[in-house]
């Protein structure tokens, strides 16, 4: 101290901590010059002792004008040394970076000054401190003092400079300060950051495309930055990171796809717009490197693909196509359990789109993995079950799809119809809205015939008679009126000359007698109106009901349609169809006279040919066979003969049987509710007129002597 005290004149000293700025500046001009001469001799213990002077002195001294001249005059003498600055800079720089945390705004200002006229000085050598200068200046960068922030963009300016122009820059050192102030939410602290980040990166030598997975995640947060500036910032070096991307060999796309996945959930438009983009690029791009993260991608693209910006979903779509074409193995870490949790989740999301491609997904999967996919099957099968009841058609339909692919084994496929059934049980409407159009899809992709011989042995031994009754009247219908059922139309219309068709006829027929109008409509498909007359002839008044009258009206309106055409043309010839014209007087009969569909029946019946009409003419059409305008379809005897037997090998009076059997039991719940209400009001009644006995004898007066004898005759008995 005393050294420096001979070297330096009492009076700079003095003048170097005067309140007035001209006299430091003079005073530390004087400072330089003597450190030149200093440094020409030789004498650096003498220029450390004041450095130590000034640091000591007057950059700690509790006064802030020494404050101020220290920092101008640790600047002097780095200014002074030149090139011999180095060796004494790690006596200079420590306190002139202690100062930038100095309460008065004015000494941060001089601070960032005196640092400034050393950098200019030492250029490369300055980065040694580095770290500490960059962690100084994102403070300063926020400064509250608007002079101290432009003093610090001074700086910042020139120590990138620096920066670009060392070799000496270590890269690794710096991503960790970088990484942990990427979520500072201050603006000028990210623009701050934005800045070094552009800067490095247009540095050939710097390898910031390697690095990026350690500071993406903050860059896609600041596009969510409430100033304009700041998200143009951040969008730009994304913009330019991107295109690196895009013609670099060599990219870490695991860690950036987890952050990638992330940000495409933001509740922010842009910042999901860019995740978006940036996933679609990567899938393009990334091939085998992403087939680990397949899962996740398709986690974070299917709830975009229903976003409400166009922009958005339309990326989204375009990811989703170029991730199911990509044919990758799962030996190769292809998670194909992840993608159907993934699947199975988006199955009950809120967008109608985002259910549909996930319903894309399990056909897609089970169709390339149909193996690995069963394997997973109890995970996924109660969703895609309980997607049939989905509000929208589309949704519907496609998972029908799905499951007709899965329903090609046997035990899948009966599980499928047991589950269709129970539902149809439990939600009456489902079967009222969709029942059509799910048995219809069902037909096309699985075989009407197989579908309906399916539904029949379930609903045959069905316990609940009314909902057996109801969905058999509901399949008849659809038997009846689709046009995706035509050909098993057809082939029930073969039923007494063709083996497929009696084979499919007395499949149904054993839960179609669960409705009385549903036999009946299949019997007359089926052309057995023998049968039909006895059916009709069978039903007791207990049958003939208001939901009974409801179906018949139905059926007789059916028999307009295109469909029963065959059967309106079969009256012109009364004498060969006597059993037709039975059945269809049978059903007029039934009807109330009043009604709309009697008036239709009567209607038609009337257009019958008068002349086939003649008592005799039907009389010996109906003492045939029965069936005898069927067996006359060919002049080919063997045909003919091989029809007859195949008529033969029903036993219609055992389905008869069958037919009275099933009504009988379709009775009894019937009448034991009737018999149980009977009962009830027996019950009550009796009830009743107690209370009204036991009130009586409670207000009339006690009668000692007997009854007289009219009171024990029976009432209207003559005494």
């Amino acid at each position: 101290m005393a050294d420096a005290l001979s070297i330096i004149p009492g009076a700079v000293l003095r003048n170097l901590a005067d309140k007035l700025y001209e006299k430091r500046k003079n005073a530390a001009l004087e400072i330089e010059g003597i450190v030149k001469q200093l440094a020409f001799a030789g004498e650096h213990d003498k220029i450390s002792a004041v450095i130590s002077l000034l640091t000591t002195e007057f950059t700690y001294s509790p006064q802030a004008n020494y404050r101020k001249g220290g920092l101008i005059g640790l600047a002097a003498v780095t200014v002074g040394l030149t090139t011999e600055a180095a060796q004494h800079l790690e006596q200079i720089v420590p306190p002139v970076l202690n100062s930038f945390h100095d309460q008065d705004s004015r000494v941060r200002y001089y601070a960032c000054e005196a640092l400034y006229n050393i950098a200019k000085v030492v250029r490369g050598d300055f980065i040694i401190f580095f770290n500490k200068i960059f962690d100084a200046l994102c403070k300063l960068s926020a400064d509250s003092d608007g002079n101290v922030q432009s003093a610090a963009h001074l700086l910042d300016r020139l120590v990138k400079d620096i920066v670009t122009e060392s070799d000496q820059f270590s890269i690794e050192e710096f991503i960790p300060l970088l990484r942990e102030r990427m979520n500072v939410l201050n603006p000028y602290v990210r623009q701050f950051l934005v800045g070094w980040i552009t800067v490095l990166d247009s540095v050939p030598d710097i390898d910031m495309l390697g690095f990026l997975p350690d500071f993406l995640d903050g860059l896609f947060n600041m596009l969510s930055d409430n100033s304009h500036e700041i998200r143009q910032q951040a969008d730009s070096a994304l913009s330019e990171f991107l295109q690196e991307i895009k013609n670099s060999p060599n990219v870490d796309y695991g860690r950036m796809a987890e952050i990638l996945v992330q940000r495409a959930g933001s509740s922010d438009e842009f910042t999901r717009l860019t995740a978006i983009t940036w996933i679609y690029e990567f899938v393009k791009l990334g091939g085998d490197q992403l087939v680990p993260y397949y899962a996740n991608i398709l986690g974070a693209i299917l709830p975009c693909i229903a976003d409400k910006e166009e922009k958005i979903s339309v990326v989204a779509r375009e990811t989703n196509e170029e991730l199911r074409a990509i044919r990758a193995d799962p030996s190769e870490g292809f998670d194909i359990e992840a993608i159907l949790s993934i699947a199975r989740r988006e199955l009950t999301s809120e967008w109608v789109a985002t259910r549909i491609e996930a319903l894309h997904w399990i056909a897609a999967l089970l169709a390339r993995y149909r193996a690995e996919v069963l394997a997973y099957l109890n995970d996924i099968f109660v969703s895609l079950l309980k997607a049939l009841s989905d509000l929208s058609d589309d949704v519907v339909l496609l998972v029908l799809e799905v499951h007709a692919c899965i329903a090609k084994e046997a035990h899948h496929f009966h599980h499928l119809f047991s589950y269709l059934i129970d539902s149809f049980h439990k939600d009456h409407v489902l079967l009222e809205k969709r029942g059509a159009m799910i048995v219809c899809r069902l037909c096309v992709l699985l075989g009407a015939e197989k579908v309906y011989r399916e539904f029949s042995t379930i609903l045959e031994s069905e316990g609940d008679f009314e909902f057996a009754s109801v969905m058999v009247q509901a399949l008849n219908f659809i038997l009846l009126t689709s046009s995706e059922l035509a050909e098993l139309r057809s082939l029930l219309k073969q039923s007494l000359v063709d083996s497929s068709g009696k084979d499919l006829f007395l499949s149904l027929y054993s839960s179609w007698c669960h409705s009385p109008m549903a036999i009946i409509s299949l019997c007359l498909l089926a052309q057995a109106y023998h049968h039909t007359n006895s059916i009709i002839q069978s039903l007791g008044e207990e049958d003939i009901n208001l939901k009974f009258l409801v179906q018949l009206d139905k059926l007789i309106r059916l028999l307009e349609t295109p469909i029963f055409a065959y059967l309106r043309l079969q009256l012109l010839e009364p004498g060969k169809n006597a059993w037709l014209l039975k059945a269809l007087y049978g059903l007029l009969m039934l009807l109330p006279q009043q009604s709309a569909a009697f008036k239709i029946l009567r209607t038609r019946l009337k257009t019958v040919p008068s002349s086939a009409l003649s008592s005799e003419n039907i009389k010996r059409s109906s003492s045939g066979n029965p069936y005898s305008q069927i067996l006359q379809l060919s002049d080919d005897s063997k045909r003919n003969q091989d029809a007859a037997n195949i008529h033969n090998s029903i036993n219609f009076p055992a389905r008869l049987q069958q037919f009275e059997n099933m009504q009988q039991q379709h009775r009894q719940p019937a009448k034991s509710q009737q018999q149980h209400k009977s009962m009830s009001n027996s019950t009550l009644s009796h009830e009743m007129q107690r209370s009204e006995e036991t009130r009586r004898s409670s207000t009339l007066p006690e009668i000692n002597q007997p009854p007289s004898r009219s009171s024990w005759s029976i009432p209207g008995q003559m005494h």
